[in-house]
């Protein structure tokens, strides 16, 4: 049975429109860094080389090897980490151009870091970018979190936020960091900005 992350694991993928507390075990990924507006194509090459490496997992078996531990399973969702740099937390006025982001996508637990290594190799191959060698492949473990499923618009993403930080101050928590998770269920191309899904997580602590 292929193994779905929409289905198998609901509550870290599609969460509910209220904020709710979850805890996030540890998970491996293909994660690359980066400054300046998503906008932008280079943002975009970095997202292209995160698919490439994450399919090159995947059909790993068409190709004539398949890892120990392998499993049939949809590829997952593209995630990232967001911050701003020290000029942009001083401005009084929110600029994409200070946007600092660590973009990602998750791998199976049978990945290991020979299978990262081979998945780099064959994109190497077949697809090069001199932006591959910025890619890492490593564990994140988010811990205990505060998530919410967002709907519509990435600019309308203040008003979840706000929702969060109401929540975790009505229930004794505190935000670990003012970078912020974001998992994006749609594929921002091919979907309305009204229908668009992204969970926004904070990690949070319980307070003193």
């Amino acid at each position: 049975m292929k193994f779905e992350w929409k289905k198998q694991e609901k509550q870290l993928y599609l969460p509910k429109n209220e904020p709710t507390v979850v805890l996030v075990p540890k998970q491996k990924f293909f994660t690359i860094s980066g400054t300046g507006n998503p906008n932008s194509i280079d943002f975009a090459e970095r997202i292209g080389i995160l698919y490439s490496l994450a399919y090159a997992v995947k059909m790993m078996p068409k190709q004539g090897y398949t890892p120990d531990g392998y499993f049939d399973y949809t590829v997952y969702p593209l995630e990232g980490l967001w911050d701003l740099t020290e000029k942009g937390r001083q401005s009084s006025e929110f600029s994409k151009d200070e946007l600092v982001y660590t973009i990602m996508i998750r791998q199976p637990d049978f990945v290991t870091e020979e299978i990262a290594t081979m998945a780099s190799d064959i994109v190497k191959k077949k697809k090069p970018h001199p932006l591959l060698s910025n890619v890492k492949f490593e564990t994140i473990e988010d811990g205990l979190a505060v998530q919410i499923l967002h709907n519509g618009s990435y600019d309308d993403e203040p008003l979840s936020f706000q929702k969060m930080k109401d929540f975790i101050n009505e229930n004794n928590l505190t935000i670990k960091t003012l970078r912020h998770r974001e998992i994006y269920i749609s594929d921002a191309c091919k979907t309305e900005l009204s229908k668009l899904k992204t969970v926004l997580r904070y990690n949070v602590i319980k307070s003193e």
